[in-house]
């Protein structure tokens, strides 16, 4: 079990905001009332913490310390008003640790190849490939000859879907959602879909969306599906609050996942230390 780092980009600041939360308006600037200073955002979230820091203190800082495999994430829309702002940052930090960074957020097999060569070791994509509900695997095939497998994570953030009220049906399944975790598809997160994707990527990022940003526990049941069929390297993230959330973490994962920690860490606001959180990774 390992540590993974991370750098969440939106409207040109490093942040950590509420999972689910995220939302765009067509991409526009919408203008304030009268009297009122500046544009209000076409993208808006509910934030835990901004960062004073550019995204590239930070790619420093984990380079320092070997933190290696972590995950920048630009949360706003390409072509939106402020996509310019958040790509600066995010190039910023892949120039500051060439190979040491993943990067995801509007990735396609048409500008895939300028995030590796701007330094990013991956990149993670999620809309992309799963278009209109489905995994498309035209797409699919195209970014692994485009980029090869093995620079590829494929992200199957997800959220707890609850049918069928019709039929007074409890069961509760874990759906991967798409545009930045608002849009389900009808891919559930299952020991068999995850063997399949394994072959057509290095790595697994999944993101708890509906705990995501709360720092109040994590989603054991989700963590425990993503051990029985991952047979890759996956990193699971969303919720963790405490140390205990951690050690759970290692315990539902069978060892076998990583995990990354956000609003709940010290560098972002939090109470965690990240010296304790790297102590739990060395008890694994």
């Amino acid at each position: 079990m390992k540590f993974r780092p991370c750098i969440d980009i939106h409207n040109g600041r490093v942040k950590q905001i509420v999972g689910g939360s995220l939302r765009d308006s067509a991409g526009t600037v919408k203008t304030l009332p009268a009297g009122s200073q500046g544009a209000e955002p076409a993208s808006t979230a509910a934030e835990n913490f901004v960062s004073e820091k550019e995204a590239s203190w930070y790619a420093e800082f984990y380079r320092e310390r070997n933190l290696t495999g972590g995950h920048v994430i630009l949360l706003n829309p390409s072509g939106s008003e402020e996509y310019a702002m958040t790509l600066a940052q995010a190039k910023g930090a892949l120039a500051a640790w060439p190979g040491g960074l993943q990067i995801g957020g509007g990735i396609t097999a048409e500008n895939a190849e300028m995030f590796l060569e701007a330094g990013a070791s991956h990149v993670i994509v999620t809309s992309y490939v799963f278009r209109k509900g489905r995994i498309d695997r035209e797409r699919l095939d195209r970014l692994v000859q485009t980029v090869g497998k093995e620079h590829l994570v494929l992200d199957l953030s997800c959220r707890k879907w609850i049918y069928d009220a019709e039929q007074k049906c409890e069961k509760t399944e874990y759906r991967v959602v798409t545009d930045r975790w608002q849009t389900f598809t009808e891919e559930r997160i299952t020991p068999e879909l995850l063997r399949e994707l394994g072959n057509s990527c290095d790595e697994f990022l999944i993101h708890a969306a509906d705990v995501e940003g709360k720092a109040a526990g994590i989603e054991e049941e989700l963590i425990g599906l993503l051990a029985e069929g991952t047979e890759i390297p996956a990193t699971y993230a969303g919720g963790i609050g405490s140390l205990d959330d951690i050690r759970k973490i290692r315990d539902a994962g069978r060892g076998k996942l990583d995990f990354t920690v956000g609003s709940a860490l010290n560098l972002f606001g939090g109470r965690l230390r990240l010296e304790d959180v790297l102590r739990q990774c060395d008890r694994s």
